[in-house]
């Protein structure tokens, strides 16, 4: 214990120093509380890591693959990549059903993130197969490749749409109130941690390209997944024996969602997230084949370009999660990042006429840090409006909204940059200043939410403060 006079010596100074530092330089060694210990939260947070990877995987490193190794046409790989959008809206339904399952052993959230993990597995098992099958390289029958590839996209998709859902709503069951804004920031930092260790290794992996290495790569991704969320799920919830009877009844869907909406500002919030994400999610898939075909950047070169976005995104997530824990505005942290993605898409539309491969980099992890602002922006909302132990109903709407812009925004750009240009820059410019015209947009949507916060702030600060 430190007494006056020992802060006077050395060590005690030091002591103090960090005691009272320690919460903010040690990362996230704040989060733990007493009823959700660092250790636990860490490990159920591999469910994050793993779909991390697994987006690195079909977003960073496989649409470089298809378009360039394996020669497809970008609209045709936009649309495999965006083929789980026909799943998404399934998410809040999944939240909603997670509300109200209880399993033989009492469990709510567990057998949804475990048959989640079964179908991201499935679909990684089969998925280097049937991109072979279809880039034409096999003797099987034209129809066989776009179906394979189709159910193999779909799989991974249901599975992290349904793993990430039901893992949100059980890290929200489990931290306190006062906890949660942490809980998040620590969560969507593990996210970018798996997108940024998935393209790192597996540009790596891939640099020197060979079917039988996108094989080894992509299912050795499949077992790195089931080993991690089996150990991430270990004794995470309790069983709840005592419920299971259930005397109160729980209502219907259709009753839940009216409930959720008719919460103030809800279909503005719902709007916002949707246009921002699309703002901030149409170049996903064309970032890499930018770099390689207008900038003339190697393989290795343009995968690394997905870890200065996730680099980007976690310092989001730093700034946003210590902001928030401040008591800062959910929807002033959003806005933040929609600013900051607009410096960053004009850094990557003046990288070509510039020949700025640096100046390209700068804009991509710019991108990476406006997607992590407005991601803990609006997710700490979402997770602030989960009443009634409504959890999964409020952030599977959420994920709902956010997967469905993200795959649209994805699937037409794809479109956008083939129509206008194919290859060269005037096709990307084009996506480039759609999504600049859609953050502006969103810029508008949101100044209604933040004003709100603002005046009901003004009102408690006292006329000193306000002159």
């Amino acid at each position: 214990m430190l007494t006056p006079k020992s802060l006077f010596t050395p060590t005690g100074r030091v002591t103090a120093f960090w005691r009272n530092k320690g919460s903010f330089m040690v990362p996230f060694a704040d989060v733990a509380t007493p009823e959700l210990p660092l250790a636990r939260l860490l490990r159920l947070a591999l469910f994050q890591l793993t779909v991390g990877l697994s987006a690195a995987l079909i977003i960073g490193t496989l649409n470089r693959v298809m378009i360039v190794e394996l020669h497809l046409a970008a609209w045709l790989v936009s649309l495999m990549i965006s083929l789980p959008l026909v799943l998404a809206p399934a998410r809040a339904f999944i939240g909603y059903k997670s509300d109200q399952h209880q399993s033989a052993f009492g469990w709510k959230r567990l057998p949804y993130i475990w048959f989640g993990t079964l179908m991201q597995f499935g679909g990684l098992a089969i998925m280097p197969f049937a991109l072979i099958v279809l880039s034409g390289d096999s003797n099987a029958p034209h129809f066989v490749g776009p179906l394979a590839a189709a159910l193999a996209f779909l799989l991974v998709g249901a599975g992290m749409h349904t793993t990430q859902t039901a893992g949100l709503a059980l890290a929200t069951d489990m931290a306190p109130e006062a906890a949660r804004p942490r809980v998040v920031g620590m969560l969507c930092v593990m996210l970018l941690a798996g997108i940024m260790a998935g393209a790192l290794g597996y540009g790596a992996l891939l640099h020197h390209f060979s079917e039988l290495r996108l094989i080894q790569v992509v299912q050795g991704s499949a077992v790195l997944t089931m080993l991690l969320n089996g150990f991430a799920l270990w004794k995470q919830e309790p069983r709840r024996a005592s419920t299971l009877k259930m005397p109160v009844a729980q209502p219907n869907l259709h009753a839940a969602l009216t409930s959720f909406l008719a919460q103030p500002k809800s279909i503005r919030r719902l709007v916002t997230i949707g246009i921002g994400t699309m703002g901030l999610s149409m170049q996903d898939i064309l970032l890499e084949p930018y770099g390689g075909q207008v900038l003339h950047l190697t393989v290795g070169q343009t995968t690394s370009l997905t870890a200065a976005l996730a680099g980007g995104g976690i310092c989001g997530l730093a700034f946003a999660k210590y902001r928030l824990s401040a008591g800062a505005d959910p929807y002033r942290i959003a806005a933040l990042g929609i600013l900051a993605g607009l410096l960053a898409f004009a850094s990557v539309l003046f990288s070509a006429p510039l020949s700025a491969p640096v100046l390209f980099g700068l804009g991509v992890f710019g991108i990476g840090l406006a997607g992590g602002l407005f991601l803990v922006g609006t997710l700490s909302d979402a997770m602030a409006r989960a009443v009634d132990g409504m959890s999964g109903l409020a952030l599977g709407t959420w994920g709902s909204v956010q997967a469905v812009a993200a795959g649209a925004a994805i699937a037409f750009g794809g479109f956008l940059r083939d129509f206008v240009g194919g290859s060269d820059a005037s096709g990307y410019d084009a996506v480039y200043l759609l999504e600049i015209a859609l953050l502006f947009v969103t810029l508008i949507a949101l100044g209604p939410l933040v004003r709100r916060r603002t005046a009901v702030t003004l009102k408690t600060l006292s006329p000193a403060m306000k002159v």
